[in-house]
């Protein structure tokens, strides 16, 4: 299968160019795409070298890249318009309408997106982070009662990486609580932690997945054996059925799409938009 190589280029850190340009080229299952973020091209000069460097994949007859770019300076965005590649500029797309529609021409400056312009929302970002990390798999903390949403399930069933995500994205205040032997042979949760019922949420994933990922970490001993995690996630769909507890199997989605998911089941509010 021949290689298409995919560009996002953006004057900032590229993240919103990666992160429309992943969704539309996921379309595509049947291409071989490499991608390659070309981050702060914030000058004339760096527009030169990225083009330089978008038609250096060129050569040799293969396929045109596609350029994903958000750069917001003209003279920059036309340089890189000029590179062979299949050139789609997000905005191109969206400004003008936007402009015809509001009757007010954009600013056109940098970082505004990402930038330290709302000191509140980033304030909001750290704040919810350090909470996270606090109160990480049931942690000396427990601030329970501060919290949005407490995620609960067997270990490294992915509770970490999506209240760590949920903080930085969102601001929500994510606890999460791992689920002990003796929860799991009992079927009861402790009595702090059922007097925050309404926050629980549920992580669970299959028992292929899971050992595969337990062995990463300790590969040898009782934690990553077959038999030990269809025990675990058995008793702990027990825990949610019992206390109704809603709940998303994280084997085949993103952090992303997770704690998409989390907010819509659970109606958290978010502190903060992206």
């Amino acid at each position: 299968m021949t290689e298409r190589v995919v560009f996002f280029v953006s004057d900032t850190t590229g993240v919103t160019a990666e992160t429309l340009g992943h969704s539309l080229i996921t379309q595509f299952a049947g291409q071989n795409f490499r991608q390659l973020t070309l981050p702060f091209i914030d000058s004339v000069d760096k527009a030169r070298g990225a083009v330089e460097t978008i038609n250096a994949t060129c050569a040799a007859g293969k396929p045109k890249p596609i350029v994903f770019s958000t750069l917001v300076q003209p003279d920059v965005r036309a340089i890189v318009k000029e590179s062979d590649g299949l050139h789609l500029d997000i905005f191109d797309e969206f400004l003008a309408p936007l402009t015809e529609e509001l009757g007010e021409e954009p600013v056109l400056e940098l970082g505004l997106s990402h930038g330290m312009s709302n000191i509140d929302a980033y304030m909001k970002r750290i704040e919810a982070t350090n909470f996270a990390l606090a109160n990480d798999d049931g942690g000396a903390s427990r601030n329970y009662d501060q919290a949005d949403v407490i995620l609960i399930g067997v270990s490294r069933s992915g509770k970490t990486p999506t209240c760590l995500y949920l903080a930085l994205q969102y601001g929500v205040y994510a606890a999460n609580y791992p689920l002990t032997d003796e929860e799991l042979e009992t079927g009861e949760l402790p009595k702090f932690l059922m007097r925050q019922k309404k926050k629980l949420y549920g992580l669970t994933i299959d028992p292929g997945r899971l050992v595969e990922i337990r062995k990463e970490r300790r590969p040898m001993g009782r934690y990553s054996s077959a038999q030990q995690v269809r025990f675990e996630l058995r008793e702990a769909d027990k825990i949610f059925r019992r206390y109704k507890i809603p709940n998303v199997n994280t084997t085949s989605f993103s952090i992303e799409e997770i704690s998409s998911r989390i907010l819509d089941s659970t109606g958290v509010e978010r502190r903060v938009r992206p």
